[in-house]
């Protein structure tokens, strides 16, 4: 038979320890931004094709013609909702067919995407991807 005092002093070290393994899940379950090259600016000029209001980050699909008039498709990584709220995005910012100009950094492997540091909304807006940017 167990005495009654160990539970009560093993639960602060078992709440402890879960919450450490939490924490611990969460911060490896988030990745990291060293795909894209933060040192180079792009600028891109096209229509959305899809506007993703999601956690854990928000996406901007988006058409881009080129020089030639060809057009390629770009996935444009955002921070998270709430994030972008405090620098004056909303679900409804972007909507298919609005035209918007988009200033990333590119990803590092030369593929069509990035990572957004500022969007000028079809509204004449300028906003950017968190309020620590600008």
């Amino acid at each position: 038979m167990r005495p009654r005092g160990i539970s009560r002093r093993l639960a602060p070290g078992i709440i402890l320890i879960a919450g450490m393994l939490g924490l611990a899940w969460q911060a490896s379950a988030h990745h990291s931004f060293a795909m894209f090259d933060m040192n180079k600016k792009v600028t891109l000029v096209g229509t959305v094709t899809e506007f993703q209001w999601t956690n854990p980050h928000a996406y901007i699909e988006i058409d881009v013609p080129d020089e030639k008039g060809e057009v390629k498709h770009w996935s444009i990584e955002l921070g998270s909702p709430s994030i972008l709220q405090q620098s004056g995005w909303k679900f409804s910012s972007l909507k298919k067919g609005d035209k918007t100009t988009l200033v990333i950094s590119p990803l590092k492997n030369g593929q069509a995407g990035g990572f957004l540091n500022e969007a000028t909304l079809p509204d004449g807006r300028v906003v950017t991807n968190g309020p620590r940017q600008r």
